[in-house]
């Protein structure tokens, strides 16, 4: 017991006879170190780098001239660089703005040599391009800018934003950086091309922006990858053109119909995720029903009628009574004219109406009410009445000829 008591008195002894001074760190002017932020105050920020004292950061070495400070609090792990030691105490002055200065340089030589993309903020614009801030100065020459992501296509909508670059020269003893947007721009769209094919699937629901409009379409832009929503795809009745659904730079969402990866295209459609009014169309419409709507599209072979949610299509040999030449001599679009509705095929998405039947019952009831009329006023017989409306019929109008009988040879003309 009593040498277990005084081998531990004789540890002690030798703890307290060791030399920390061995373990301090040798500071050096324009060294960088890490510490630890143990105070924060009008007077600067205190920071324990391991020496003998703290160090002390001065409100003017926190920040850029110019710049706010970047906020620091108790206990945060930074960068720093000593700047000079003071007096016997050996009190230690330290910069952060020093620091993240070599550390920026170190970055950009760093991306230039490794061919990474950095992104860094546009602070202005000037004569022949843009100034970035890299926590160093950064120029980007005019034609290295992708005005093609800018609105309206002017330098000055990219104050503000944070870009893409990658850096194409550096001379550090000039301080001399020159960086490329488009490059790097064209990078990344590959880059979200490649993983947005790779993980897109058909069927899928997907969100995307109206980049451009087209007679045929529209390109949306799914981030990365530009898919095309054509035309017929837009909307489950006919429409002109693509600007009647869509609006550029619009937000919305589309159903991915085809991929080919091969190609890197893609096709989608809108009308896809709406509500397919064929569904329940035989729950709205019958057939015998009499219709309302207007003409929007007219072809060689007829017409189709625009009802509130789907087209019915009139053929032409049911645009008139009479035979018809062209469709336009019976119709034209933007026409509103009353129909009947002959037959309903939900499952082939097509309707078909008829204008000459419509006609054609309208001149039966006339014919009904104007026997009904006759015969309570006991005039004439139905016979009568028939007669009537055929003579009505088949006599001429105004000034046209009277019709010629066609003669007969008889016994007498032998």
């Amino acid at each position: 017991m009593e040498s277990e008591t005084a081998a531990a008195d004789e540890q002690g002894a030798r703890t307290e006879t060791v030399d920390l001074s061995e373990a301090v760190p040798t500071l050096q002017e324009r060294q960088i170190v890490k510490g630890t932020v143990v105070r924060v105050d009008t007077e600067g920020v205190l920071v324990d780098i391991g020496a003998k004292s703290e160090g002390l950061i001065p409100p003017r070495e926190l920040a850029r001239r110019g710049d706010e400070p970047e906020p620091v609090a108790v206990g945060d792990r930074i960068d720093v660089m000593v700047m000079r030691v003071e007096g016997e105490e050996g009190n230690i002055i330290l910069s952060k703005k020093r620091a993240d200065f070599m550390a920026a340089w170190d970055r950009v030589i760093a991306a230039h040599q490794d061919g990474t993309i950095l992104h860094a903020m546009v602070v202005d614009k000037v004569k022949g391009g843009l100034v970035v801030d890299l926590g160093i100065r950064g120029f980007v020459p005019g034609s290295h800018v992708d005005l093609s992501l800018a609105k309206g296509r002017r330098f000055e909508w990219f104050v503000g934003q944070s870009i893409p670059l990658r850096v194409i020269e550096v001379d550090r003893g000039k301080g001399r950086v020159i960086l490329s947007h488009k490059q790097a721009a064209e990078e990344e769209r590959r880059s979200r091309k490649e993983t947005l094919l790779g993980t897109l699937q058909e069927g899928e629901i997907v969100e995307g922006t109206v980049k451009r409009i087209t007679d045929f379409g529209a390109f949306i832009d799914l981030g990365g990858v530009d898919g095309l929503l054509p035309i017929s795809e837009m909307a489950w009745t006919y429409i002109r053109h693509p600007s009647e659904v869509v609006r550029r730079n619009q937000r919305l969402k589309v159903q991915v119909l085809r991929v080919d990866r091969e190609s890197g295209k893609i096709s989608l459609g809108l009308k896809q995720i709406l509500e397919d009014p064929w569904a329940e169309v035989t729950e709205r419409y019958h057939t015998g029903d009499l219709v309302r709507g207007k003409i929007v599209r007219t072809v060689a072979s007829g017409a189709f009628l625009r009802l509130r949610d789907v087209d019915a299509f009139i053929p032409i040999s049911e645009l008139a009574e009479k035979r018809v030449g062209k469709v336009e001599d019976a119709v034209e679009v933007g026409q509103t004219v009353e129909a009947m509705i002959t037959d309903i095929r939900p499952e082939e998405r097509r309707m078909i109406a008829s204008l000459r039947r419509v006609a054609r019952e309208a001149e039966r009831k006339r014919v009904k009410e104007y026997l009904r009329g006759q015969e309570d006023e006991g005039r004439v017989t139905i016979g009568d009445a028939v007669g009537e409306l055929l003579r009505q019929v088949v006599e001429p109008r105004g000034d046209e000829p009277a019709p010629v009988a066609e003669q007969t040879s008889g016994p007498d003309d032998a």
